[in-house]
């Protein structure tokens, strides 16, 4: 059940004031305080239904599941402005309100309102990847266990790169949502899984190759479910993610985070890269001792923490 708080007279990273903030949330599991607490959060185009019957990360959590919502309390925050709530009056028409950092301020702000004191872990692929990262070093004692997957505790060159193109297509093109979600779907993908999937294979009845027609289907999915301000949004925040920016050398800052960090990467993923995972693991090695670092083996690319759920629930089982 989609519930709310409000979030008062909040400042942003750029010192700008806002009255209220309505964000939307919803628990899973045990009730609150009742157990230990799990912050999921979305990625760019989720929302805070994690599991059930249409929850995009069911195959990891919900009962006798990875993340036991027999055992556990899940809550999901709604990132103020994806449009999940269904009041137009809700969504964000400056697009570049909001960065990562300011979005896990609001989550900090929203746990502390719920009386939570302790997350027992902090999980979220991509862009709520980046958001937990920015979550644990904003308050470095809150995550018992932080969990990144596929993503990065900074934007890097590359992706900022692609959400460069992203916003450009937004910005311009006559079908913006759909237009865009067929390049992102590039980047969230790999051609090995594009091979492995379509082998080359022609559509005769509807005349084009089945990748053309299935690239189609998914800008017009995306299109029928999700407003342009909230793709503008979300693709801002995820070009927008770095917990050193005014604060020091990552080194020094994460020495301060006190979870236990588990990074999880995936091998064939082009847009957060194992390789890249790889340089902050042996980093993170060098100031702490509770950091791990696993790989989904994959050829579905970024993705493959929305496909490979059986290998994740293995990496993630010492965790839960």
């Amino acid at each position: 059940m989609l519930q709310k708080i409000e979030i008062l007279d909040f400042i942003t990273t750029k010192g700008l004031e806002i009255e209220r903030i309505p964000l939307f949330y919803e628990v899973f599991g045990k009730p609150l305080l009742e157990g230990p607490v799990v912050l999921v959060n979305h990625a760019l185009t989720g929302n805070s239904d994690v599991c059930g019957p249409n929850g995009w990360w069911n195959g990891l959590i919900g009962e006798g599941k990875c993340i036991d919502t027999d055992k556990y309390t899940v809550l999901s925050f709604n990132i103020p402005g994806n449009g999940y709530d269904g009041d137009e009056k809700n969504l964000i028409t400056d697009y570049t309100l909001f960065t990562a950092r300011d979005i896990a301020a609001i989550f900090e702000k929203g746990i502390k309102q719920l009386n939570v004191q302790k997350l027992y872990a902090a999980i979220g692929g991509s862009v709520g990847g980046g958001i937990a990262w920015e979550l644990a070093a904003l308050a470095p004692g809150l995550i018992n266990h932080l969990i990144p997957v596929a993503t990065d505790w900074k934007s890097t060159d590359w992706l900022k790169a692609n959400c460069l193109i992203q916003e450009q297509i937004l910005l311009n093109s006559k079908n913006p949502v759909h237009d865009a979600r067929l390049h992102a779907m590039l980047i969230y993908r790999s051609p090995e899984s594009f091979k492995e999937k379509f082998h080359r294979t022609f559509n005769g009845e509807k005349g084009m190759y089945n990748v053309e027609s299935w690239l189609f289907h998914h800008g017009k999915k995306l299109n029928e479910r999700f407003t342009l301000s909230a793709y503008k949004e979300l693709n801002y925040i995820l070009a927008n993610i770095d917990i050193t920016e005014g604060r020091g050398c990552f080194k020094d800052l994460a020495a301060n985070i006190k979870s236990n960090i588990h990074i999880v990467s995936v091998n064939s993923d082009g847009f957060f890269t194992a390789k890249e995972d790889e340089i902050t693991f042996q980093e993170l090695k060098e100031v702490k001792q509770n950091v791990w670092h696993h790989t989904i083996d994959s050829v579905h690319g970024h993705d493959a923490f929305l496909i490979e759920f059986d290998q994740l629930s293995r990496l993630l089982s010492d965790v839960f």
